[in-house]
């Protein structure tokens, strides 16, 4: 029996890992679990060396402790961040140093199956960098244009119907409460000089039927159809309002959706695409570390069983 641990680094909350550990602990896998930013180092101890090998050492958390050099895969989920205890000096730069130490040793681990890198989790987040590597890969890209001039904005809402949406997912709250913002319509004359304060990302409008997401595990790539109501234009706006069916991905896009992972060396990405009436997929972004599994439930799609055998045996299928 092979007795190298899978390590799940992720927030104390998260049904998705929750998933995957299960499958893994069904599999007899050995798997530790912990959350850096808020584990790390109360609960949890690193002890890393150099070696001619690479790094080496031990990870105990709680009462359980992984050998370093014998990782066999490493699940980046979804870590809190490494958070100061005060606004005081030494606790900000601690919590720099945990990051970096830990961080840095947990991304070098010889041997190591990362899904994915937290490095190329990161590089990939890059919307910018995404449209350029998906136009490469041959795969349709609205007309894109990311200015903060007012100007460029009105001419490019002009000459076609275009739609805006943040460059990130990131935090936002209206009344103390967490807002979604979401893929809108974008008329020339909404458009105000407040364009000005930062960047902007407008689209050209895809005149679709529906949308798209797919998941890529390693080399397996699981597609689901996804029908919004009428006039809705932004999916995840009406999540009680949709309806799924699995759906096989093209030859052309799945091709192109490997050489995308290749290119920012991931092993996971979920992809949206908006859909033509006449079937075709139009790229419109990846997440690197996007959610699945409402999606394995609602399509039926066995997304939990491939990451599983991604990080037991390196390989998917």
């Amino acid at each position: 029996m092979d007795g190298r641990p899978v390590l799940v680094s992720t927030e104390v909350d998260d049904p998705t890992a929750d998933l995957v550990v299960a499958e893994l602990n069904r599999r007899r896998v050995p798997v530790l679990r912990f959350d850096p930013g808020r584990d790390f180092p109360t609960r949890t101890a690193l002890a890393a060396s150099l070696t001619a090998d690479g790094w080496s050492g031990s990870l105990t958390v709680g009462n359980r402790t992984a050998d370093l050099s014998g990782v066999r895969a490493l699940y980046h989920r979804r870590p809190s961040p490494y958070t100061p205890e005060s606004d005081g000096q030494a606790d900000r730069f601690a919590a720099q140093e945990n990051r970096w130490g830990l961080n840095g040793v947990l991304g070098a681990l010889p041997g190591c199956l990362y899904l994915s890198h937290p490095q190329a989790i990161a590089r990939a987040e890059y919307k910018p960098a995404q449209l350029a590597v998906a136009a490469g890969l041959g795969l349709p890209v609205p007309a894109t244009l990311i200015t903060n001039s007012p100007a460029e904005a009105k001419l490019f809402a002009t000459a076609q119907s275009a739609i805006y949406k943040p460059l990130h997912a990131g935090a936002y709250h209206v009344d103390g409460e967490p807002a979604g913002i979401w893929a809108a319509p974008v008329e020339p004359g909404e458009i105000t000089d407040a364009v000005g304060n930062c960047a902007h990302l407008f689209q050209a409008q895809v005149p679709k039927s529906g949308d798209v997401r797919a998941v890529v595990v390693g080399e397996q790539v699981f597609c689901a159809l996804i029908t919004a109501p009428p006039g809705v234009l932004d999916w995840r706006s009406a999540y009680r309002s949709l309806t799924y069916e699995p759906v096989d991905c093209p030859e052309p896009v799945r091709a192109a959706l490997l050489r995308f992972l290749g290119e920012f060396g991931l092993h996971f990405g979920a992809f949206d695409f908006a859909v033509t009436p006449e079937g075709e997929w139009w790229f419109l972004e990846c997440n690197p570390n996007g959610q699945w599994a409402w999606l394995e439930h609602a399509a039926g799609l066995p997304i939990t069983s491939a990451i599983a055998d991604l990080l037991e045996n390196g390989v998917t299928g």
